[in-house]
């Protein structure tokens, strides 16, 4: 049995400075890449990121949005803002991280587990390849795609657990909310669960 760690969306466009920014992504992109190289081949015998990568994703890109199902244009495919943020990037591409599943390009993707590596590999699919049972889930935003990957965890039949020291939510109401949604569906949680600010 192996665990893995699957580190969500910790993108350009996502953090400080992006076109949907998240107070603390930054740091938070930090803190996971440390968790990585700390962690990776040892507790986590796998380590897979995912990356929002639109193309043509319809309405979920709107000049009017409202942040629920549309947002503003973001994570573009081939942009910077759809790049792994620089405090991740070098342990994302320093051969750390096994594999990225690229999820969004025709739709409002959130989770994961809808996302597929670059030999069109879905997620789910990869981890039972490698006997990963159980996954622990870092990233931005706790109440958005990292809530997403980890509710389809569980209903691809994985144990999961959300690592809350390495994830950050939008505001406090929606990620108080989300954790109520992991803890009916069976969800782990640790740590504390930082809200933008």
């Amino acid at each position: 049995m192996s665990r893995g760690l699957i580190v969500v969306d910790v993108q350009n466009d996502f953090c400080e400075g992006g076109s949907v920014p998240v107070a603390g992504g930054a740091r938070i992109a930090a803190a996971i890449a440390g968790l990585v190289e700390q962690t990776a081949g040892d507790e986590y015998q796998y380590v897979a990121a995912t990356r929002d990568h639109h193309i043509d994703p319809g309405s979920h890109f709107s000049d009017n949005p409202d942040y629920k199902n549309s947002f503003p244009v973001h994570c573009v495919a081939g942009n910077e803002g759809g790049e792994f943020h620089p405090h991740f990037a070098p342990t994302a591409t320093g051969g750390k991280i096994d594999a990225v599943f690229f999820k969004g390009a025709h739709s409002a993707s959130k989770s994961g587990f809808e996302g597929a590596d670059e030999n069109g590999t879905p997620l789910a699919d990869w981890l039972r390849a490698r006997g990963v049972e159980d996954v622990d889930v870092v990233g931005i935003a706790t109440d958005h795609c990292v809530r997403a990957t980890a509710l389809d965890a569980v209903k691809a039949g994985f144990r999961a657990r959300v690592l809350l020291d390495y994830s950050v939510g939008v505001a406090p109401d929606t990620t108080a909310a989300t954790l109520e949604d992991f803890r009916q569906a069976g969800v782990a949680v640790s740590g504390e669960s930082p809200a933008s600010r």
